[in-house]
């Protein structure tokens, strides 16, 4: 039972740019990034193509690769079997779990894991029979949907696979274990991936009403197992072994972590302008694995993300620039003119989280321009949005934020085209009707670091 295909990306037309497809999709039978899927990852072969790019090889050694919104740790991890230094900032705490464990994989024995996994499965046939009385876990408190998000029998076996994780010493291995559990969780829930979190009924599939969680559970981490001898052969055939740092936090705190001029590349992509709520989508693994509890999803620190969400800031008063772009400006205006008498629901709401996004988009811009070493490149990947029946393009804007910031905006990579945004455009609540199909797109800017002062 498997949910490795949920996360992924749709199918979209790849443009032929000399850059491999950027969809996470790429990912699923790579060893160590098939770990966990994530619907906000790109994949690993276009993280090569850009450090091949950007980062040719010159002799040097000690360079650094930064990724502001780590997710599952792509960038870092296709950098750091290269051999190079990798520093990443995730405000998710599972995916911050992921990207850590990830770099601290090849520091594991693997027959000290293979023996912890033997003993999880002899413990999981002991405990699971009916007749061997509770688990001394307990559902996370707080965690609340329409439907409940294990049956009974199924709950169960996830306490008890939950006390063997609990007991485990060697933290490595017990957070290896914590990450196997979430990457598979959904599988045996009555909830699916489609690929946002829904309820299984809402998509008309029936529930899970019992599951092998042990078998599941098991054959995960061999998998993980495996790709863990390959990490350290692969690293073995490095002439030295690199660092890596994973800050489970904002990136806007990144100066106070990271020198100035330090960075040598930035493969990155952060929150698009669509207001894809994350947190809402990971809210089984941050309660069930500890990250949060109670209602909502305080654990994930939404507040803090980069953009917000809509639903932060709709009944805010409004949000204004903190810099001048009048083009942008102008935009927002005729988003916040739009389904007035909706309140927050229509234009007044979606221009004020517009604004906020883009005032993000300034303080990562500025950020980012203190970190890069002159004419170093920042390669950013970033898609269009429609808001109110308006056509953002984010990357054009983004690029020209970089600027007002010192950056220096180089290049416009178009890397794929996803659809059509007929639905986006004529909802009700997010969007005004619209004349005219407009196309939704993928593209990478590249930008550099501004040049040594003199």
């Amino acid at each position: 039972m498997s949910t490795q295909h949920a996360f992924f990306s749709s199918p979209a037309t790849t443009i032929s740019t000399g850059f491999r497809d950027s969809a996470f999709v790429g990912n699923r039978d790579l060893p160590v990034h098939r770990w966990v899927p994530w619907i906000a990852g790109f994949s690993a072969h276009f993280v090569d193509d850009c450090l091949s790019k950007y980062l040719p090889a010159n002799g040097k050694t000690d360079r650094w690769v930064l990724d502001p919104f780590t997710g599952v740790g792509t960038t870092l991890i296709q950098a750091y079997t290269r051999g190079f230094n990798v520093v990443g900032f995730e405000i998710n705490p599972y995916a911050a779990l992921a990207a850590k464990t990830k770099l601290q994989a090849d520091h594991l024995d693997p027959s000290a894991l293979r023996a912890h996994v033997f003993g999880f499965e002899k413990f999981m046939r002991r405990q699971c029979v009916p007749t061997n009385g509770q688990p001394r876990s307990k559902p996370p408190s707080g965690f609340s949907g329409r439907t409940q998000l294990f049956s009974p029998a199924v709950e169960r076996k996830v306490l008890f696979a939950l006390d063997y994780i609990n007991a485990v010493e060697a933290p490595a291995i017990r957070d290896l274990f914590r990450l196997a559990l979430g990457s598979v969780m959904v599988s045996f829930s009555n909830y699916s991936y489609e690929p946002s979190l829904t309820r299984r009924s809402a998509v008309d599939r029936e529930p899970v009403l019992d599951a092998d969680v042990g078998a599941v559970l098991s054959l995960k981490l061999k998998l993980i197992g495996s790709d863990v001898e390959w990490l350290r052969q692969e690293l073995a055939k490095l002439e030295h072994r690199p660092r890596g740092k994973v800050y489970s936090e904002s990136f806007f705190s990144a100066l106070e972590r990271l020198e100035e001029n330090s960075v040598d590349l930035v493969v990155t992509s952060p929150p698009y302008l669509n207001n894809y709520h994350y947190p809402r989508n990971t809210r089984p693994q941050l309660h069930w694995l500890g990250f949060a509890s109670g209602r909502g999803y305080p654990g994930a620190r939404e507040d803090s993300s980069f953009g917000k969400f809509w639903q932060t800031v709709r009944d805010k008063d409004p949000v204004r620039l903190t810099f001048s772009l009048p083009s942008l400006q102008q935009s927002i205006d005729e988003i916040r003119g739009r389904n007035t008498e909706k309140g927050p629901y229509g234009g007044p709401g979606w221009a004020n989280y517009v604004a906020t996004y883009f005032n993000d988009t300034h303080r990562f811009c500025t950020v980012l321009s203190k970190l890069l070493k002159p004419h170093a490149a920042a390669v950013i990947v970033l898609g269009n949005s429609i808001i109110q029946g308006v056509e953002v393009r984010t990357d054009c804007l983004f690029g020209t934020i970089a600027e007002l910031c010192g950056l220096t905006f180089e290049d416009t990579i178009l890397l794929r085209k996803k659809r059509t945004g007929t639905s986006i455009i004529q909802s009700s609540v997010r969007v005004d009707k619209a004349a005219h199909k407009t196309v939704l797109y993928e593209s990478a800017i590249v930008l550099r670091g501004r040049p040594e002062r003199t």
